[in-house]
């Protein structure tokens, strides 16, 4: 059966996308083996996508693990937007697909020595930080949601701020009561298993919510993968 992957980067003129993976089994160690010039089956896009509020300035990024592809995605798209002024944090307890450096950027609320960035995101402009229990050098040792909460104490006005997330459940649940407590709206890309992507065997489902009373069962691949935080945890 295929994998479910999230898009990293898309590159419209040339033709072709970026996919950050994890090898967890065996489709993804056969994956991991193609080389240039290999032929596989895909079918996407799927389902459907983060939407930024007009009345937002400032997104707020959290990426955990292969949560990290579509937020380094979505900040790219903020980099178009001069009326947009995110700010990236990326998660993991295992090494970083790319080489941390430090940020030249500064932040609100951000502890001394917390400096890890990704480089992609500083040559953008792009504010980011690196979280992890793992003692890596720069990183802030802890989750995401703690940092980022941290940041938000910092600010006088936090109006325009807006969440997006994507992650593993326990980190998207913890993203979700840290953006209840400070009232901000907050979207969520689930991780999800999906056999089939088009909505047909309903493997993917989970509980929707209104009004914290279980109205409906969402599939993840079609209806989904993002989701309003209040309508899930």
């Amino acid at each position: 059966m295929r994998r479910p992957y999230s898009i990293m980067r898309a590159h419209k003129q040339s033709g072709y996308i970026d996919i950050l993976y994890k090898v967890v089994g065996q489709g993804g160690s056969l994956l991991s083996t193609r080389k240039a010039g290999d032929t596989i089956q895909c079918l996407g896009p799927i389902g459907n996508k983060f939407t930024i509020s007009q009345t937002t300035t400032h997104p707020l990024l959290l990426g955990g693990g292969v949560g990290i592809p579509p937020m380094v995605f979505l900040a790219e798209v903020c980099k178009t937007n001069k009326n947009l002024h995110p700010f990236v944090i990326m998660g993991s307890e295992i090494p970083f697909p790319f080489t941390a450096k430090p940020s030249k950027i500064l932040m609100p609320g951000i502890p001394e020595g917390v400096i890890a960035a990704m480089p992609l995101l500083d040559d953008w402009g792009i504010a980011s930080r690196l979280t992890s229990q793992q003692d890596y050098q720069g990183c802030y040792q802890g989750y995401v949601h703690e940092l980022a909460e941290k940041w938000v104490e910092s600010l006088d006005d936090t109006s325009g701020v807006e969440v997006f997330s994507c992650g593993p459940t326990p980190m998207l649940q913890a993203v979700a009561v840290f953006a209840k407590k400070y009232s901000l709206p907050c979207q969520l890309s689930l991780e999800e298993h999906m056999a089939c992507a088009v909505g047909g065997c309903a493997g993917c489902v989970v509980p929707y919510k209104e009004n914290d009373k279980v109205v409906a069962m969402k599939r993840v691949c079609v209806d989904g993968p993002i989701f309003e935080a209040e309508n899930i945890y």
